[in-house]
């Protein structure tokens, strides 16, 4: 099976993945064999933001290696960075996977689902119609731009460790400890959950 074979020839989120991975990523693409689990954060605040959010969980399912695990609860949060009422607010949400993709790979395809979308990269902490970022790698730590793992402020930003510790309890964080006890010290202040919100995990 190929990567061309599960989507369609217009689909806007196909990216390429380098050749040197190709092979091994399309005969591993039933069984995941020896795969890696990998966290990513997803957020959004603009247009039908929950619309926006599932496109991502289905897109990253729909990415050969990669098998979805558990989707987090939808929370609601002030922009990070700017002035209040400055922007609206965001989504927010995180995916537990399994992936045979190297972090690189991971990472390119989340830029796909990015671009598909229309994102603009041009203004720091600007609106996003669609934020994807790799979070952790449980045992990963790389300090190679534009690849960080795990991500350099996830262990202070509470709309990424909140929906973590529901997907995951005992999750850690590397280099830093538990998504518990780091989700005790940071303020919850402006992230809220939305019970009356879900994302469905791909069947």
């Amino acid at each position: 099976m190929t990567a061309s074979s599960l989507r369609g020839p217009s689909d806007p989120t196909v990216q390429p993945v380098p050749a040197s991975v190709v092979e091994q990523v399309d005969a591993a693409d039933t069984t995941l064999s020896n795969p890696k689990r990998a966290v990513v954060a997803l957020g959004s605040n603009l247009g039908n933001r929950l619309e926006t959010l599932q496109g991502a969980v289905d897109a990253l399912e729909d990415t050969p290696g990669v098998r979805i695990k558990a989707v987090s609860p939808v929370y609601e949060t002030e922009p990070w960075g700017v002035a209040p009422g400055s922007q609206p607010s965001y989504y927010n949400a995180v995916i537990m996977l399994k992936t045979t993709l190297p972090p690189s790979s991971l990472l390119e395809r989340a830029h796909a689902i990015e671009e598909a979308f229309n994102r603009v990269r041009d203004e720091h902490w600007g609106p996003r119609t669609r934020d994807v970022d790799n979070c952790a790698l449980p045992d990963v730590l790389d300090d190679h731009p534009p690849l960080t793992l795990p991500h350099p402020r996830a262990h202070e930003r509470a709309f990424v460790l909140a929906p973590w510790f529901d997907v995951d309890p005992e999750a850690q964080l590397p280099g830093r400890g538990s998504v518990a006890e780091l989700l005790t010290a940071v303020t919850r202040h402006g992230v809220a959950a939305r019970g009356d919100l879900e994302l469905r995990l791909p069947e």
